[in-house]
């Protein structure tokens, strides 16, 4: 009996030992991170708002552990601040300023931006808590990190790598923080499976995103689509192809109010390099039902689409078709874009049918190494609904 209760303690004390030089080994291979963006916005609209403009500071301090048997722990927590009193924009559903000016969706905030705890082997990833996801171009999900308030999700995902060909998601979302600080946080019971494909001949994609707002009512907002990107070098232009398509059905009440509504989504693009120059051309349709409803992505990082101006955030009931002109390339150590949207209603009335266009402009560049600049413009025209928009952006940033 001693020799077994020594043999225990001795064991025991072994595995304490080995547990704590694990942690102490974790902690010692931690990283942390500060990273700071300083921004300054403003917005012309032809309404009855005031022009809006902002200057803001986000800052993001995070830390990451090491490895522990597979095991890791992350958190980041985020904090923006309306810098030298330059406060003339209106965020609505925060409550500031509403009615008064233009919009610019950057709330004052602190909160936790991430924390969660990961654990990862050879092919096979699981994070559970605050975190943040982002998937393909963050058409259909995404962190809207364009904000200062970027967009994370409380959730329980894992990814798998089948083979060095095959990779399969999922992601269970219990709550949505949105980039409105807490104010129009939601909480939801969304399932995200995505699966992806990598060939000789491209990346294939397909996906279910079935999504439902936690809010004691009846609703369903479900999208199943499949995408394609390809690439083909010549001798000197380098081209580069995609397409994808996707059905959803919309559902919400019950009984005598309820109400069902479908509608696809098209997306066809083609670029072509040349010396350092991509020309691209993209026709991107979401649709209508009848006129009643737009196709909608509302995880997505919508900034990044449908214009810089930030117009078509929520897709019109008659649908949006976009047909986008683009150049870009490098000048002066940087990146530079200008596009051309033309807009229309993909189910036109009598009263809708132009949507306007839009011109975008934007240069990013790095300096002393460790310093990010920005430049951005975007111009809308009106057509049968909404306002002629200007809107400006300059930033300066950089990370720890």
């Amino acid at each position: 009996m001693s020799l077994k209760l020594l043999s225990t303690s001795m064991l025991m004390a072994f595995a304490s030992h080995a547990a704590a030089n694990d942690i102490h080994d974790a902690l010692s291979n931690s990283t942390a991170y500060a990273d700071f963006n300083l921004r300054y916005e403003s917005v012309d609209q032809d309404n009855a708002l005031k022009d809006a403009s902002s200057l803001t500071l986000r800052t993001w301090l995070g830390f990451s552990t090491g490895s522990v048997n597979g095991f890791s722990f992350t958190a980041e927590v985020e904090d923006s601040r309306i810098v030298m009193g330059q406060d003339e924009f209106t965020v609505g559903p925060t409550g500031f300023n509403v009615g008064e000016y233009s919009v610019i969706a950057d709330p004052e905030t602190t909160e936790l931006d991430q924390a969660y705890i990961q654990y990862k082997n050879d092919n096979f990833t699981a994070r559970v808590g605050r975190q943040v996801i982002t998937l393909d171009d963050h058409r259909f999900v995404g962190h809207v990190a364009w904000r200062q308030d970027k967009q994370t999700f409380d959730a329980v995902s894992a990814k798998y790598a089948v083979n060095k060909e095959l990779e399969l998601f999922y992601s269970y979302l219990y709550k949505r923080n949105r980039i409105f600080a807490e104010a129009a946080d939601l909480d939801s019971k969304d399932h995200i499976l995505h699966a992806t494909y990598k060939s000789k001949v491209g990346k294939f994609v397909a996906y279910a995103y079935l999504l439902e707002v936690d809010n004691d009512t009846s609703n369903a907002l479900d999208t199943y689509g499949v995408s394609y990107d390809g690439k083909m070098q010549g001798d000197s232009i380098n081209w580069a192809y995609g397409a994808e398509f996707a059905t959803q059905s919309s559902e919400s009440g019950s009984a005598e109010t309820a109400v069902d509504f479908d509608a696809s989504y098209f997306n066809a693009y083609l670029g072509a390099t040349m010396s350092g120059i991509t020309a691209k051309i993209d026709y991107e349709v979401l649709g209508s039902d009848d006129g009643l409803y737009g196709f909608a992505t509302p995880l997505a990082t919508l900034h990044k689409f449908n214009g810089f101006a930030d117009l078509f955030l929520a897709t019109p009931t008659q649908g949006l078709q976009d047909v986008k002109l683009s150049l870009s390339g490098k000048a002066a150590g940087g990146k530079w874009l200008l596009a051309y949207h033309d807009y229309s209603a993909d189910e036109s009335t009598a009263e809708v049918d132009d949507l306007g266009s839009e011109i975008n402009a934007q240069y990013t560049t790095t300096f002393a190494h460790k310093y990010r600049f920005g430049i951005k413009y975007a111009a809308y025209d009106a057509g049968d609904i909404k306002v002629d928009t200007n809107r400006f952006w300059m930033w300066v940033g950089t990370r720890f």
